[in-house]
């Protein structure tokens, strides 16, 4: 009854068409709502994606793949965003991070988020925020800045704003991400417009596939996947979304969003970077050569202006990046070492390593990520596609992967195992697929009466254990 009144109102009142009215406007409210937070978080993802690497890679593979740039650009792409986006969406699938890397076991699973925090944390990003930040912005327009001097300063700052909850950092990011996309852009239209050089003949390496997957890689943001979309969840379920259905909606919508955007900034700076390499080789530094790009198109002003922006969106990464770590760590200590304290000591140490330079932390890093991305990897799939097989055969892919990509490794290293260079897809860098299918395999045709990972993990609290 008290749902056909309304229509009652309508039909003998027709002062209660107000209540349609506003009933239609509150929907269409709801809606507006509903895209203006999809926009919102799609630039927050975008902000968060949109790092050091992000800046430096793309250019360099440009150079170094020339008239394949195209194709070194989408190897590129799929091992960056489309792994970071598979992540995301692996991430809403099973509901949070634990449930995506606990299949392994709860020491393993442990153990690979620690070296995924660590990654995406002090040993590598961290310190690459402040090592770009300097080379990009600092050492080109002022002289004599000691690199020591630099990095103290710029952990200071972000200690003094991850420490202790700012404004500065939500100011920052509102205002950062539509100035750094114009800025981006037009540079891109500039050197689309009028391109520095003609594309040389020849690519400067043997294989551009394996260059862009493993530059793909260096981004780690398939690894800041994990963590970042459990930030984005949060914020989502902040703004009212409590249903697994609307989260998905938003969700997924801000990540195609933030992936188109990377898609058209990624292929322009690849294309920027392809016009200039018959002028340079795999040489130059990463950061010498997209600054020397924007100096070329837009003058000294326009380096300027990017180097502030670029410093600027490295600030607000570090910011993520060291907040994000100190409170997992803080956590997984259970609270008996304070987030403060290991804000500090992330910041002490990141200090340090960022003045090993650029290009330095780049190596170092190569071969840590190509050991742990395979087995993430093979986690993130299985979440995505097969979430309720058993933990044993999730183990058993893992397994298969790590022990493929720590050969294979090796074998990149100098180390020679003859074998591994005939494996398949070997040579794209995707040797791991096969055996971390194999092991999966035979682990399913071991006796297990255990339950499956989904139900475990997402058993109701009155089920017996």
């Amino acid at each position: 009854m008290k749902k056909m009144l309304p229509y009652i109102y309508v039909l003998h009142d027709q002062c209660s068409a107000k209540l349609v009215t506003k009933e239609r406007k509150g929907t269409m409210q709801k809606k507006n709502n509903t895209i203006r937070d999809i926009i919102v978080v799609g630039f927050a993802l975008f902000s968060m994606f949109f790092g050091a690497g992000n800046v430096i890679f793309p250019p360099y593979l440009g150079i170094e793949a020339g008239p394949q740039w195209l194709a070194g650009f989408s190897a590129y792409f799929i091992a960056d965003i489309g792994l970071a986006l598979l992540g995301m969406f692996a991430l809403l699938r099973v509901g949070s991070s634990e449930a995506v890397t606990l299949r392994v076991g709860k020491v393993p699973s442990e153990i690979l988020m620690c070296a995924i925090i660590l990654c995406i944390g002090p040993m590598v990003a961290i310190p690459r925020t402040s090592a770009t930040t300097f080379e990009m912005a600092i050492a080109p327009n002022l002289s004599g800045v000691s690199p020591v001097l630099f990095s103290v300063l710029f952990f200071a700052v972000i200690l003094a704003l991850c420490i202790k909850e700012s404004a500065v950092v939500d100011i920052v990011g509102k205002i950062l991400t539509p100035l750094l996309l114009l800025g981006l852009f037009a540079i891109i239209v500039k050197g689309i417009v009028t391109p520095l050089g003609e594309i040389a003949a020849l690519p400067q390496i043997a294989n551009v596939a394996v260059t862009g997957i493993k530059a793909g890689y260096q981004t780690m943001d398939a690894l800041a996947a994990l963590p970042f979309g459990i930030i984005v969840l949060q914020s989502v379920t902040a703004k009212g979304y409590d249903s697994g259905k609307k989260q998905f909606r938003v969700v997924s919508g801000a990540a195609v969003l933030a992936g188109v955007l990377l898609l058209a900034v990624y292929m322009g700076l690849a294309y920027l970077g392809a016009t200039v390499s018959a002028q340079y080789t795999g040489a130059i530094g990463r950061a010498q050569l997209i600054m020397a790009i924007v100096e070329a198109l837009m003058g000294k002003v326009g380096m300027i202006l990017f180097g502030v922006v670029v410093g600027l969106a490295c600030v607000t990464t570090a910011i993520a990046l060291t907040s994000s770590a100190a409170a997992y760590f803080a956590e997984l200590c259970r609270g008996k070492v304070p987030y403060k304290a290991f804000v500090i000591a992330i910041c002490v140490f990141s200090a340090v390593v960022s003045n090993l330079g650029l290009d330095r932390i780049v190596a170092v890093a190569a071969p840590v990520l190509d050991v742990i991305y395979p087995p993430t990897l093979v986690l993130i799939f299985i979440s995505l596609l097969m979430p309720r097989i058993p933990d044993r055969v999730s183990r058993g892919a893992v397994i298969g992967a790590l022990i493929t990509s720590v050969l294979c490794t090796l074998t990149a290293h100098g180390v020679r195992i003859p074998f591994v260079a005939s494996l398949p897809l070997y040579d794209l860098g995707l040797s791991w697929l096969l055996p971390a299918a194999v092991f999966g395999l035979a682990a399913s045709l071991l006796p297990d009466h255990s339950r499956t990972h989904e139900e475990r993990v997402f058993q109701r609290p009155n089920e017996e254990h």
